[in-house]
């Protein structure tokens, strides 16, 4: 090929790029105007907006900085927490023009991610005022308590290479390694056994450190266990209260290594993120140490300030009103945790949170689920704690679940007539008539919920949600409402973002809504929360089922954070906040706000006095829709509450793991029913259904089963990520209904 053919050819290669940015350009421009209301203008200005240079997907303020540096002195950077953009203003026009023209397009690469840059002019940006909030009451943050002399010495004392558990009790968790001093403390019972001291005290190189403490009144009296927590990036752990029956009240936390964020969370969802620079002490008394929970979301990277925010001790800079923003990556971090035992019965004035004055707590089944640790785990968890328990509770659930929300049915009406529809986990298909003009059809993984659909005339098929049997492209339009948050790994959760995205054509669009871990937004409880202080005040399972209400729009509500140089990222992945101690999942007391992702959920059959038959001789015919599904469905268990009576149909055969499922009378309120926002059946994997002849209620001294589902509830952020690694889709828009992220994912025209 000779020079000029050749140079025709990169001509014309150059020309279909520049085409393609530029297409990739004014697309960017046309989200950020739709979705943000951000207005981009063709004639150059000093100021442009950078369309994917965000915190949201993974850009820190240092890499995008220096690629913008190298087209001219810069005069400010704006990152806004979790979005997907940036804004820039040079000193001069020029240099913003020079940034255009050769950024656009430009690959960026972030640690092992790399992300396309599409810049655009705006007139002018804005900046919000940067304002603080209260830190909990009764904690203090001390910073460089320690020397790096004594840190060294310190780190130095603990040996992480003896094996000898009887002296030091060393313990290798999911999410970081531990050592205690003085006593063990027992994750099986979250206590300690005061009676049997371990032979390794407290080290000697700890107590000058002590004795600093003391001297400058942080504690009263020099603490007699200790335990060491070694965190790698990436790992975590569950937000708790330290048990006030164990230990007295002030609890001192020396960290040392790597920086880290720790959350503190209120019971009534206000959130504090503290940020504990390496040498620095915490102090937790009163209220802080009694009633919030504190934890460490795993994940590798924070969100922080990038410079020092000017805030007084006692409070701590806002991150939703917080500019200037980077990612701080994570290193090793080690807490030496001080604690005196308490050998006292605990008289704190917080008794509904204190073991000592009888907190109440959930129901517990027999034998509580373990988090899994592979595919096949992953599998029969479900199956257990999702699947069996919808067929057993279809009919009472499907009940509950009769109006549709309306975002959900404004997406569904925005669809053409015309359009192909696939609910993919429809329960009980009440969102499957919402709109005449379209071809819906539903699947869901229970049989029983799929039967109810056909009795009210939708076309539905019982399916897998990993596997639905539908082409490929087929769909304009596909919607999982409150289904993903059932599957129990990340890779599952993804795996059903992904089928959901097969199914769609290019252009397609996938509503999803999970529940939310902050059910508390804009300082607006969720109506599963309020419905607990508007009902019963005194309780926290009110008696009515109910489900979100209300129309959303606003992003999800403050968090706030402290430090001089740092804000928490709820923003990346997690892989669990709180709950499982020991490997055990816990049990959620119902109307309260969430202090763990996984968890079970209890759905209590309301206790009848009569047996169905008796209820049917008085009150003449049963429902036909009951005796249907009755007939039909052979193995599967149905529970029917709409006359306050509960009754299981079942297989002579129960299964032994199903009914460990489930508990009769225990616990708090069982003559209830109560659940969660329109949660649903996941879809994981092809088993029998659940026989349980042994929950059949026939007399009126019978207690009401209280059945168990599994959740991962999402944070701020989690599900857009998570659908961000699905490649050949965007999200379109997200947002907080009534306790659910939420968002709108559409498929690349080019796919």
């Amino acid at each position: 090929m000779d020079a000029g053919v050749k140079n025709n050819v990169e001509a014309v290669r150059r020309s279909k790029e520049d085409k393609k940015v530029l297409r990739k350009q004014l697309k960017a421009s046309h989200t950020l105007l739709k979705h943000e209301g951000i207005s981009t203008v063709p004639q150059p200005t000093k100021s442009l907006v950078v369309a994917n240079g965000g915190l949201g997907n993974g850009v820190s303020r240092e890499e995008l900085s220096a690629a913008l540096k190298e087209m001219g002195e810069l005069e400010t950077l704006i990152m806004h927490p979790h979005k997907p953009y940036a804004f820039v203003t040079y000193r001069s026009e020029e240099c913003a023009r020079k940034a255009h023209i050769q950024l656009n397009g430009e690959k960026l690469q972030c640690g092992e991610n790399s992300v396309t840059l599409y810049l655009s002019y705006v007139n002018s940006v804005t900046c919000e005022e940067e304002v603080s909030v209260l830190l909990p009451e009764g904690l203090v943050l001390v910073e460089d308590f320690v020397s790096p002399e004594e840190e060294a010495l310190l780190l130095a004392a603990i040996d992480w290479s003896s094996t000898n558990d009887d002296v030091t009790a060393r313990k290798a968790l999911k999410h970081r390694r531990v050592k205690h001093y003085g006593f063990e403390f027992r994750y099986d019972s979250n206590n300690v056994d005061k009676g049997k001291p371990l032979a390794a005290g407290i080290p000697q190189d700890c107590l000058p450190v002590l004795e600093r403490c003391v001297k400058n009144k942080h504690i009263d009296i020099l603490p007699d266990q200790l335990t060491v927590n070694q965190y790698e990036s990436g790992q975590g752990i569950p937000p708790h209260v330290d048990t006030h029956s164990a230990f007295e009240d002030t609890i001192l936390s020396l960290s040392l290594g790597a920086k880290t964020v720790m959350e503190f969370r209120h019971p009534d969802g206000r959130l504090v993120a503290v940020v504990l620079p390496g040498r620095s002490l915490l102090v937790m008394k009163g209220e802080s140490r009694y009633l919030w929970t504190h934890g460490i979301t795993p994940r590798k990277f924070d969100m922080v300030p990038a410079c020092d925010p000017q805030s007084p001790a006692s409070t701590t800079p806002d991150i939703s009103s917080y500019s200037s923003l980077t990612l701080s990556k994570r290193g090793t971090r080690t807490s030496f945790t001080f604690r005196k035992i308490r050998h006292e019965p605990c008289g704190c004035a917080f008794p509904s949170a204190c073991d000592s004055q009888g907190a109440p707590s959930a129901p517990l089944p027999p034998s509580a689920p373990s988090l899994p640790c592979c595919h096949a785990d992953a599998a029969l968890l479900e199956e257990e704690y999702v699947h069996r328990v919808y067929d057993a509770i279809a009919s009472h659930f499907s009940s509950t679940r009769h109006s549709p929300w309306p975002r959900v049915c404004h997406f569904l009406s925005s669809l053409p007539a015309g359009s192909v529809l696939a609910d993919v986990g429809c329960g009980n298909g009440k969102y499957l008539g919402v709109n005449p003009e379209v071809i819906a059809v539903g699947c869901d993984r229970s049989s029983a919920l799929v039967q109810i659909c056909g009795e009210r005339g939708f076309q539905a098929f019982v399916s897998d949600a990993l596997s639905v049997p539908l082409q490929t492209a087929s769909c304009d339009a596909c919607i999982s409402i409150a289904v993903i948050h059932h599957f129990s790994t990340q890779e599952r959760r993804l795996a059903a973002v992904r089928e959901l995205v097969r199914l769609l054509k290019p252009g397609g669009q996938a509503l999803i809504y999970v529940w939310a871990f902050e059910q508390e937004h804009n300082k607006q409880r969720s109506k599963y929360l309020k419905d607990q202080s508007k009902e019963h005040p005194e309780n926290h399972s009110p008696t009515e089922n109910t489900q979100p209400a209300g129309d959303s729009q606003e992003p999800h509500g403050k968090s706030s954070i402290h430090t001089s140089r740092h804000l928490e990222d709820n923003n990346r992945p997690v892989d669990n906040i709180q709950g499982v101690i020991d490997g055990k999942l816990s049990v959620h007391t119902n109307r309260t706000a969430f202090n763990t992702q996984d968890l079970l959920v209890p759905w209590h059959l309301k206790e009848g006095k009569k047996t169905v038959e008796e209820e049917s001789r008085e009150g003449g015919k049963k429902d036909k829709r009951k005796e249907k599904s009755k007939k039909t469905l052979g193995n599967t268990c149905s529970a029917y509450s709409s006359s306050s009576i509960a009754k299981l149909d079942c297989n002579p055969d129960p299964s032994p793991g199903f009914l460990s499922n489930v508990c009769f009378g225990s616990g708090l309120d069982t003559s209830v029913s109560t659940h969660s926002p329109d949660s649903k059946p996941s879809a994981s994997c092809d088993t029998t259904q659940a026989p349980s002849s042994a929950l059949k209620l026939e007399s009126e001294s019978s207690p009401a089963p209280v059945f168990h589902r599994y959740y991962h509830v999402f944070q701020q952020g989690e599900l857009e990520l998570l659908c961000g690694q699905e490649a050949g889709v965007k999200v379109q828009s997200s947002y907080h209904d009534q306790g659910n992220w939420c968002v709108i994912l559409v498929k690349d025209l080019e796919r």
